[in-house]
């Protein structure tokens, strides 16, 4: 049990490391988007800025993970390794996407007393992004864990 309660802290810290990195990036693109006008053409363009910090962040989340936290497999080549964590990093990109449109077009612009609580920034830039970021983080340890890490 304490293998696994380090294992965990290891993966928060990766995971803090890692989500800084997209998130500083996820804000510098909404900024250029917002700055250059962009945004008008692209309604949905944190959609866009959430795809480049996750594309940027995976490498380095993948080179931390196998270094700090996770035993690879003997018997499983790097090429195959990256591959499905690749591919499961994607499917956790699409939950990411999808917890923020629906946190951001479904649920913040359709309910009008959230929007007298909070900001359209503070639910896209804030709210919205570490409540998906949270639960992208349970499914990326888990999935990792099953299909990546060594068995004892």
């Amino acid at each position: 049990m304490n293998k696994l309660l380090a294992q965990i802290a290891k993966f928060g810290l990766v995971g803090v490391i890692c989500f800084i990195i997209d998130y500083v990036i996820y804000r510098i693109f909404n900024v250029i988007f917002e700055a250059t006008g962009l945004s008008s053409a692209f309604g949905q363009y944190y959609l866009i800025s959430a795809f480049m910090g996750f594309a940027i962040s995976v490498v380095c989340n993948y080179i931390l993970s196998f270094k700090f936290v996770f035993e690879r497999k003997e018997d499983m080549s790097r090429k195959k390794e990256f591959t499905i964590f690749l591919i499961l990093s994607i499917i956790g990109l699409g939950i990411n996407e999808l917890c923020l449109w629906l946190g951001i077009d479904i649920i913040y612009k359709n309910w009008q007393w959230l929007g007298s609580i909070m900001s359209e920034s503070f639910a896209k830039d804030i709210f919205f992004k570490f409540g998906a970021t949270g639960v992208v983080m349970v499914y990326n340890f888990i999935t990792r864990k099953i299909f990546l890490e060594k068995k004892d």
